[in-house]
């Protein structure tokens, strides 16, 4: 279950509002950057964690604390929204160049919430679960989350560098360093999995002898005049997990050109496909 006491997480103040930023906000809550997507995620990777428990404990208090940071956002929107105005006349009587802040507005914040944030991104296009990752391979999905909270914390640095207003930075502050805390946690769940030599490839339980073994650490080229691809770490030396050791080499088609059978009758091909 879940409680609540009434108070944000974090202090959460505007002093001059901003209603392109909280435009802007909305992509930290319903974008697939945003709080919605990892709250969403941890969640459910915790509903259907398998093996420890600690790991179930370690999604689901961060799940607990992402929605906690999309109260904050939402906050944060409807606090920038309070400055804006009503009705194109009014925006315009204000400002001789016409337009300019009601121009930036999400719409949306204005005819379907009230001035209010929304489960939408900086375009008004809603969140639709479908950035949600949850395989039921806990190294799997803490691989997962370690991307999720690096793309989070580049969209937070970015509206760091957007604005201006104290008290917007405040906050940013504090969720890019949550972002830093939750990039870390994850990587050292995947630590204890085991790390880098123990957890990779996932998953650890398929054999390995059963897959084709001379492609598992090949990095295959494909120029067209056959050359080598260009070394990297990836194409020679061990490989990352210590099962194998990497090679770079061009490649050519081992497959066959594909031939379908006719089409059926009454599916709506030509006469001539059948």
């Amino acid at each position: 279950m879940f409680f609540t006491d009434g108070k944000l997480q974090y202090p959460v103040r505007v002093e001059t509002p901003d209603p392109l930023f909280a435009r802007a906000l909305q992509q930290a809550i319903g974008g697939v950057e945003g709080e919605i997507r990892v709250a969403m995620q941890y969640f459910f990777q915790a509903c259907g964690a398998r093996g420890n428990a600690k790991f179930r404990d370690l999604l689901m208090n961060t799940a607990a604390e992402e929605l906690g940071h999309i109260e904050m956002l939402a906050t944060a929107v409807a606090l920038n929204l309070e400055g804006a105005p009503l009705s194109i006349r009014e925006e315009v009587a204000g400002d001789p160049v016409g337009g300019a802040v009601l121009g930036g507005i999400n719409l949306k914040n204005l005819l379907s919430s009230g001035l209010a944030a929304m489960p939408v991104d900086s375009d008004g296009v809603p969140f639709d679960m479908s950035h949600i990752y949850a395989s039921g391979n806990i190294a799997a999905d803490m691989t997962a989350n370690v991307t999720a909270e690096a793309t989070g914390r580049v969209l937070a640095v970015r509206l760091y560098g957007m604005t201006n207003d104290p008290g917007m930075k405040d906050m940013l502050s504090f969720l890019i360093a949550r972002d830093t805390m939750h990039q870390n946690q994850w990587l050292a769940a995947l630590e204890e999995l085991g790390g880098h030599q123990r957890a990779f490839p996932i998953p650890n339980s398929f054999p390995q002898d059963q897959e084709q073994q001379e492609f598992s650490y090949a990095f295959l080229g494909f120029q067209q005049d056959g050359s080598d691809p260009i070394a990297g770490r990836w194409s020679q030396g061990q490989s990352i997990d210590g099962k194998g050791s990497f090679k770079a080499s061009p490649t050519m088609a081992m497959g066959q050109k594909p031939t379908l059978a006719p089409a059926k009758p009454n599916s709506g091909a030509q006469a001539e496909q059948m």
